[in-house]
């Protein structure tokens, strides 16, 4: 999966801070979902594996020694972007992880929380993953009394039926411009999306791809002769 990555900006030109000991900060994000995965140390050289092989490659102060993350465990974190930031003092990985980023086993080394606002709803995309992950689980160990599987089980033809009935559902509640109905509606209609997807081998990952593929052509919103948006 790794591979070399493209030069954008040439390594001697970003002129990377460095600090006494060589060394500079490095955060490791997930290209996906968004969540911060961890903090390590990068010198000259682990920086230019990194760039060479597409795995986040560190230097352990510890050891005095190179590393490169999933070495030992598998969980190598692969390299989809590389950013130094305005100070050119730190920088940010976006990654594709094999597993885990902490040695705990956690997703994310920062799942312990300091501080939180209570008062401010919670919300963003990382949830997609986590029902995709809820629902994979599910195929892989089924509960008795559990919606998923009993979609499951029912297969494709079910799956589609109630597909399109949230579809339904969704246009009703657009077209009586109730907020919070269209907002409950659209939870049932993705959660059911997320089943078809996952049912059919599919990973909104796949999905997040085409979307940006699109977004990124200068005439994604060309219509073809279907009356589709071009690919």
């Amino acid at each position: 999966m790794s591979q070399s990555l493209q030069m954008l900006t040439a390594l001697d030109d970003a002129a990377i801070q460095f600090n006494d000991q060589g060394l500079v900060p490095a955060i490791l994000q997930d290209y996906h979902t968004r969540q911060v995965l961890m903090m390590a140390w990068m010198n000259a050289e682990s920086i230019q594996i990194t760039l060479d092989t597409g795995k986040a490659t560190f230097y352990s102060r510890s050891r005095q020694a190179l590393w490169t993350k999933g070495e030992t465990s598998g969980h190598f974190q692969h390299v989809v972007t590389f950013y130094y930031d305005c100070d050119a003092d730190t920088l940010l990985l976006e990654v594709i992880p094999d597993g885990p980023a902490c040695h705990t086993g956690h997703t994310s080394c920062f799942y312990r929380e300091l501080a939180e606002d209570t008062g401010r709803d919670k919300g963003n995309s990382a949830i997609l993953k986590t029902l995709n992950d809820q629902i994979e689980d599910r195929k892989a160990h089924p509960v008795e009394g559990s919606y998923t599987n009993y979609l499951f089980n029912e297969g494709l033809d079910k799956i589609c039926k109630k597909l399109g009935e949230e579809s339904t559902e969704t246009v009703i509640a657009a077209k009586n411009g109730d907020p919070e109905e269209l907002i409950s509606e659209a939870s049932d209609l993705i959660y059911h999306l997320s089943v078809l997807l996952n049912y059919q081998g599919v990973s909104f990952d796949d999905v997040f791809e085409k979307l940006t593929a699109r977004h990124t052509h200068k005439r994604r919103d060309e219509y073809g002769a279907s009356g589709k948006i071009k690919n």
